[in-house]
């Protein structure tokens, strides 16, 4: 028996369906009026965000510059400051950390 499988299949659900539209439009706009309180929120929330790129030219920033301490040293090769605990090599008077030469 040949089997045409492009054909729509009749189930027995397919008859309560036209019962159960009248809840279902009920719950869709239900749903509608919460998504829309939703997308309010986002939007008003997105209007907060600095995006990158943005004009920050009358920012002012107070930040504190302190020198090496003296339990502290510069990495030749990342230019962090770290602590003297983490010095891995000497070379040419220049100091590397561990995370550079491990």
């Amino acid at each position: 028996m040949a089997t045409d499988y492009d054909a729509p299949r009749k189930h027995a659900e397919d008859d309560e369906k036209p019962e159960a539209l009248p809840e279902l439009k009920a719950q869709r706009s239900t749903n509608t009026n919460a998504s829309n309180l939703i997308d309010e929120d986002e939007a008003a929330l997105a209007d907060s965000y600095e995006l990158p790129g943005a004009d920050l030219s009358g920012e002012e920033l107070a930040v504190m510059v302190m020198p090496a301490q003296a339990d502290e040293f510069t990495c030749a090769s990342c230019f962090l400051v770290r602590h003297r605990s983490q010095i891995a090599l000497q070379k040419d008077g220049l100091l590397y950390c561990t995370d550079c030469e491990g």
